[in-house]
């Protein structure tokens, strides 16, 4: 105990002496015109935010700065053996070593450490320190996007006559990093540059680490892409619902809101810049393709609602949709599948048939009344039925020909509706595929 004592008697003496005579503000060199090498260490310990809106990373780190103070030098053997000192960082001259692209609106020193100011006169400050950067963000691949964020350190107000800054290391220290649940640091890596500004003539040295950063996509697949591509496969299903449901164009309706509402979600988070996000095109074509496929079941289901007065369906499109569009989606009638032969269009029961309403009584009996009297003792009477049956006949036959003229229109429809589905289906995966893709 005495002579630890004597040890902190000598290390106050120590003190008195080195700071007697010594002022903080000059720069501690003894030959005014060489410069002072200052070394420079960063410690990356959590990236606390990325605001990519603002384009702004808030990281927590280490500085390490270290150079050769002249003045203060002294014989360890004359204060018994003392080789070190820690001392409070404001009693030494300390190099004006700032953050170059600062975007803290405070503009805080770093915080007040002690250094530890060693007999050969070197000094190591040691700082932790909360900072703002300016980062230029690039959301196009988002979110399977990579930042490059670069920290550049130089003095503000010595040039490189005076200070002439190094970086320690090629690299940034990454050993005590906390793992941030967003980012993954892929490296850090340091570069040392020479730059003359425009305001002046003398060269400014800057060290600068440049944090490569990937994005952890998880979160993003799982809350907004997977929830879109399965809202964007229901959009072809619109086609497979009945048209008398009344309910296909709402379903085109409520999957473009939902889509709406994700996109709103993701331009929330990024920056107003020219560059639109990966997602975004996604959402972009899904939303192109919904609202063409909704336009097209209008159309649709106008072709399917068609009255009686509506047109026979063209030869052109009779072979083409109702002959090899039908096989092709296997769209048939009941009674009938995609692999038998199909009947040969407008094919219905022959007119010798029993029961075919456009048959006159008169055509199944050779010329004998349904009572057994002759056509010669009746023809008052006959002329009458002949021309009530007649009319009748055609109002059947004119019945029957709208019916099956309004039923190949609403086949014509289905065979669309089949059609268009797998289209869209396949238009859905593929650009899903394309997608991902294109991220990886």
């Amino acid at each position: 105990p005495g002579c630890r004592g004597a040890q902190g008697r000598f290390a106050y003496k120590l003190l008195h002496d080195l700071f007697d005579n010594y002022s903080s503000a000059l720069r501690p060199v003894e030959d005014t015109d060489r410069a002072l090498n200052v070394t420079l260490q960063v410690t990356l310990s959590q990236i606390i935010d990325m605001d990519e809106r603002n384009q702004v990373l808030t990281s927590y780190l280490w500085v390490r700065q270290t150079w050769l103070d002249a003045h203060l030098t002294w014989d360890k053997d004359a204060y018994d053996g003392i080789d070190s000192i820690r001392i409070p960082s404001s009693y030494v001259w300390r190099p004006d070593i700032i953050l170059y692209n600062n975007a803290d609106e405070r503009f805080g020193d770093a915080m007040e450490t002690n250094v530890v100011l060693r007999s050969d006169g070197h000094i190591m400050w040691d700082s932790p320190a909360i900072t703002k950067s300016s980062c230029k963000v690039d959301v196009s691949y988002f979110p399977f996007d990579g930042q490059r964020c670069r920290l550049t350190f130089g003095s503000w107000t010595y040039n490189g006559n005076q200070i002439d800054l190094h970086n320690r290391l090629d690299t940034g220290d990454l050993t005590d990093f906390v793992e941030n649940v967003e980012w993954e640091v892929l490296g850090m890596p340091a570069t040392r540059n020479v730059i003359t500004y425009g305001c002046c003539s003398e060269p400014y040295p800057d060290v600068t680490y440049t944090l490569l950063l990937r994005r952890r996509a998880s979160f993003y697949i799982f809350n907004l892409l997977l929830p879109c591509i399965m809202v964007s496969f229901l959009a072809p299903l619109g086609f497979y619902l009945p048209a008398d449901s009344g309910e296909k164009v709402s379903l085109g309706v409520t999957v473009l809101l939902a889509l709406t509402v994700f996109q709103l979600l993701v331009a929330e988070s990024m920056p107003p810049s020219e560059s639109v996000p990966l997602i975004g095109k996604y959402y972009i074509a899904t939303m192109t393709m919904i609202t063409a496929s909704t336009a097209l079941t209008i159309f649709i289901m106008n072709i399917h609602h068609c009255g009686p007065g509506a047109r026979p369906v063209p030869p052109w499109a009779r072979r083409l949709i109702l002959h090899h569009m039908a096989r092709l989606c296997c769209v048939y009638e009941v009674g009938e599948s995609c692999k038998s032969p199909q009947r040969a269009l407008g094919a219905r029961g022959g007119r010798g048939d029993p029961g075919e309403p456009g048959e006159s009584p008169g055509e199944r009996e050779g010329g004998t009344e349904a009572g057994g009297c002759p056509r010669d003792d009746c023809l008052c009477h006959h002329d009458s039925l002949l021309r009530n049956v007649s009319y009748i006949a055609g109002c059947f036959r004119r019945h029957r020909a709208t019916q099956r003229r309004t039923g190949e229109w609403k086949k014509v429809a289905k065979v669309m509706d089949r059609f268009f589905m797998w289209i869209f289906f396949f238009m859905v995966f593929f650009m899903s595929v394309l997608i991902l893709g294109k991220a990886a």
